[in-house]
């Protein structure tokens, strides 16, 4: 299975980074990984249930050498931004899947923001008329947030990205449009051969998409077919599921579908329901693991957990 062509490419040169330290972090397994900073959806929910897997909301980094992308804002970022700052001056890159809350909430307590020495450079997909700049400053607006958006001391950068692809260093981004309540990406990454498929908010099984062009449920297993990983929104069972019909979620199990049906080879499950503990997580996990076991070529399933590496082979 090969990955359709991309319509529109833009390049990004990130040569320019000012601190260069061989890689993004020297603890790291490898030199290209995969963290998460953030697996919670729509809400932080910390506490004695959530502690192995997180309570934090949507952030995962992932790096190459020195050059490092930053997935979603969620509150995990805070944590992020405080490990960047004793490192730098950095040239940050920050891709948003959208402006839900649990995916930028934790953009105003990103301490690079308040560095003049860093540069921030945000892509994300418009939404209607209103720019990605203009978007971040009204969530820092007085009623809001107290420090208004004009104390950003960075660089910063707003781009917007709404189909195409992007390349930084040598990695390669291409992002799909899914389904989910307002203009929602999902973001595949290719890091010499190794391929990531970042869809944290997507609604598998909804039919009430209209603005959507026909034809979604194939050109979704197209791209995310052959990744090395996916990390797919896993919110619901599918007890769960006919009660949230329409919210923008899939379960465990259409995740699981989808995966196999696009030859995946590690999935792992995120998003997590705020009210979902550790120990129920763990019970989901192992009984998919069982049933995929006797497959000829079973693909390793797992929940995404708070601080995780995961390594890329490359």
């Amino acid at each position: 299975m090969t990955h359709p062509s991309t319509r529109r490419s833009r390049a990004l040169d990130a040569s320019s980074t000012a601190h260069r330290s061989g890689r993004c972090d020297p603890d790291a397994p490898s030199d290209a990984y995969l963290r998460f900073w953030g697996t919670r959806g729509s809400i932080p929910s910390p506490g004695p249930g959530t502690v192995r897997y997180g309570g934090n909301t949507c952030c995962v980094e992932i790096c190459s050498g020195e050059t490092r992308l930053i997935f979603d804002a969620g509150s995990g970022i805070r944590a992020l931004g405080a490990s960047m700052f004793e490192e730098g001056p950095n040239s940050i890159h920050i891709f948003l899947t959208h402006f839900h809350w649990d995916h930028i909430q934790g953009f105003p307590f990103f301490r690079p923001l308040y560095d003049p020495e860093d540069v921030i450079r945000v892509v994300a997909p418009k939404q209607k008329e209103i720019g990605v700049k203009n978007l971040f400053a009204g969530q820092m607006g007085p009623i809001y947030f107290p420090v208004p958006f004009r104390f950003v001391a960075a660089k910063t950068e707003f781009e917007h990205l709404n189909q195409g692809s992007y390349e930084i260093d040598g990695i390669e981004l291409d992002v799909m449009r899914v389904r989910h309540p307002s203009f929602v990406l999902g973001y595949r990454i290719r890091i010499g051969d190794a391929v990531v498929c970042f869809v944290p908010d997507n609604e598998l099984e909804g039919d009430m998409y209209d603005e959507l062009e026909p034809g979604f449920d194939s050109r979704i297993v197209d791209f995310v077919g052959d990744a090395d990983v996916l990390i797919h929104d896993s919110m619901y069972t599918e007890e769960e599921y006919p009660g949230r019909r329409g919210w923008g979620h899939s379960t465990f199990e259409q995740s699981l579908r989808l995966a196999r049906e696009g030859g995946v080879r590690e999935l792992l499950f995120f998003h997590h329901d705020p009210m979902r503990t550790d120990d129920e997580l763990d019970a989901i996990v192992r009984r998919l693991q069982d049933e995929v076991a006797g497959d000829t070529s079973p693909i390793s399933i797992s929940a995404a957990a708070e601080g995780e590496y995961h390594t890329l082979d490359t």
